[in-house]
């Protein structure tokens, strides 16, 4: 009988590791290398991704796969299509609303604002501000403001190409997402006769519950922040607060940080508030804490549960981590592909925890007698002694 080294297989298992290591290193680097290339396809394979449920819905309905296709794309279309026509204009008008009050944010901050900082603290601020002092900042440091001149030079320079790689881009994004999502079941196929047999049944189950993590951030939260949105803008635009829509949206698009969307849009509002009524509009500021209390009782107690529930999704620290980190490393492409990178780390951290309270480092070893279990039986020997 052949006996097997413990050493030999330690050593066969690191090189194994070591290999595994190398290859993802491999991966990363022509990612790093082919990032714009790859920009179009990863967003296309995204769209086809959070397409393919509808599409598999309606082929189990009696559609055909080219026909389900069509109607998940063309569906997906006029939505992105709606919702530029009627928020850009809107968007438009606020950023003109925003532009043309300048002045008077201006006033109230150098006026109004900076005055009360200074009196409840004692550094003068408003000092800082003085046009004399920034002429002498701009002149001490115009070897950076030369270089920072060149730069953006630079980049007008080559914004003839920037503009034609975006177009390029904007016509491929929608033509590769109707061939991922057509053939996505396809390419899932493909990718699991890879994996090797004995592997198969933790492979399926990891990437199931990574589509579900994943899922159950972008398409549920991804809903409760137009939800917020929606409610914030709407309220504040109604209540009379002119900048009402910019803010309701940028308080939604954050929303997904708790409480950081409802405080920063709080503080927007009272700001714009206070500069539009040139003072303190008591029943302005009144309405604008209804709306804020209104949109956070909409999402902890309606939106939150039925559109993401109990599913185990990302914690948003993980997820500003995460596409804070990929654009770092990898560009706009590593803020694409942040969010899956997270799904899959979230897994495999769940299941590495799973495999380590099983493990035997975790439970230790069992003693062979558990006292502390075993129950004390007095019988009528003991108690009447030996006898002897």
């Amino acid at each position: 009988m052949i006996q097997h080294d413990p050493a030999n297989a330690d050593i066969a298992r690191f090189l194994r590791r070591l290999q595994w290591g190398l290859v993802a290193f491999a991966v990363g680097w022509v990612v790093w290398l082919l990032g714009p290339v790859l920009t179009p396809f990863v967003l296309a394979a995204l769209i086809g991704w959070l397409g393919d449920p509808m599409v598999d819905r309606l082929e189990r309905r009696g559609r055909s796969r080219a026909v389900a296709v069509t109607l998940v794309f063309t569906l997906m279309t006029l939505l992105v299509a709606l919702v530029l026509i009627i928020l850009v204009p809107m968007v438009e008008r606020q950023i003109v609303t925003l532009i043309d009050s300048l002045p008077e944010y201006r006033d109230w901050l150098l006026g109004t604002a900076l005055p009360w900082i200074e009196q409840r603290t004692g550094y003068e601020v408003v000092s800082w501000l003085d046009t004399e002092r920034l002429i002498e900042l701009i002149r001490g440091h115009w070897q950076q403001a030369g270089g920072v001149a060149a730069t953006v030079l630079a980049y007008v320079s080559r914004s003839g190409f920037a503009i034609l790689a975006l177009v390029i881009n904007l016509v491929l994004v929608p033509i590769l997402a109707f061939y991922f999502m057509r053939d996505w079941d396809l390419l899932i196929e493909r990718c699991a006769s890879l994996v090797p047999r004995d592997h198969i049944g933790t492979a399926t189950r990891l990437a199931r519950e990574t589509s579900e993590s994943l899922g159950g951030f972008l398409r549920g939260q991804f809903l409760v922040m137009l939800g917020q949105g929606a409610i914030y803008a709407v309220g504040m635009s109604l209540v009379g607060l002119r900048l009402g829509l910019l803010i309701g949206m940028v308080a939604g698009l954050i929303s997904f940080i708790p409480y950081l969307g409802a405080t920063v849009g709080i503080a927007l509002a009272l700001i714009a508030a206070i500069v539009q009524a040139q003072g303190f509009d008591w029943q302005l500021l009144i309405l604008i804490g209804v709306v804020f209390t209104v949109g956070q009782l909409v999402e902890s107690y309606v939106l939150t549960p039925r559109l993401v529930g109990d599913r185990i999704g990302l914690h948003p620290v993980a997820v500003i981590f995460a596409v804070l980190a990929g654009g770092q490393l990898f560009g706009f492409l590593g803020m694409l592909l942040a969010l899956p990178v997270a799904a899959v780390g979230n897994v495999l951290l769940r299941y590495a925890h799973e495999r380590y309270t099983h493990s035997r480092l975790y439970a230790g070893d069992k003693p062979e007698i558990e006292l502390a279990h075993t129950p004390l039986i007095v019988t009528s020997d003991t108690k009447g002694g030996s006898g002897s």
